[in-house]
């Protein structure tokens, strides 16, 4: 699909408002966009995302409100598929790099380009290119490669640990038998962000229903609690 044929909107999620100003104007005046969402956290722009079903390009930054890791952004590929998705941080650190594109980003884009090579990168992401940044095109020690097959093992285990913040958040009300509403309520999200962090919680754990995830969750608990007496 070529840039002209794609939609017209785009999300940048960051807590830096002025970041946010610069890369709406890079959208807007360079990539040709018109309409370009701006929000803080995370929590946000999956809200955004799940009221919306034309959003063409979202752009994250690792450090706000709400993402806990690089993998977070498996959420959104999962559930959003035809929405292009990078990360755009100040972070260089490779395993933060690798995390991002095994979760399955569309690139991962440092914060410190100037503005020819920021609007060069994100127009091959619209485009369809995945960017990868020069220095880590090729998993090359083994701790980088223990950092990505780590990502991937902790995913197949039905860890409870493995979980983000929310979706520990989302657990534990459901251990306690709050229905999608109450826990929409209590969080204060959407009921369609809630159903979006429960399809991950179940895939995440290897469950397929609320009675299995909040049985897997008490065990933990109970595990738990009994480390701590011991």
């Amino acid at each position: 699909m070529s840039l002209q044929d794609a939609p017209r909107i785009a999300l940048t999620a960051d807590d830096d408002e002025f970041f946010r100003a610069a890369m709406k104007f890079i959208l807007t005046s360079h990539l040709g966009f018109s309409e370009v969402i701006e929000t803080g956290s995370f929590d946000d722009a999956l809200e955004y995302l799940t009221a919306r079903g034309d959003i063409a390009l979202a752009l994250f930054d690792l450090a706000m409100p709400g993402m806990d890791s690089p993998g977070s952004l498996r959420t959104v590929r999962e559930f959003f598929p035809n929405t292009k998705v990078a990360m755009v941080s100040a972070s260089k650190a490779r395993g933060d790099i690798l995390m991002a594109l095994d979760a399955g980003a569309h690139g991962y884009v440092s914060k410190d380009l100037s503005m020819a090579e920021m609007t060069k990168i994100l127009r091959k992401i619209v485009e369809g290119w995945i960017y990868v940044p020069p220095s880590v095109a090729e998993v090359s020690s083994a701790s980088d490669a223990a950092t990505f097959l780590h990502g991937r093992s902790s995913r197949l285990t039905g860890d409870v640990s493995s979980l983000t913040p929310r979706q520990r958040q989302v657990l534990d009300l459901l251990i306690a038998g709050k229905s999608n509403k109450e826990i929409a309520r209590a969080l204060q999200l959407s009921d369609g962000t809630i159903k979006v962090h429960m399809a991950a919680l179940f895939k995440n754990l290897g469950v397929n229903s609320r009675s299995a995830a909040a049985a897997l969750g008490a065990r933990h608990l109970v595990s738990a609690d009994k480390d701590d007496d011991a």
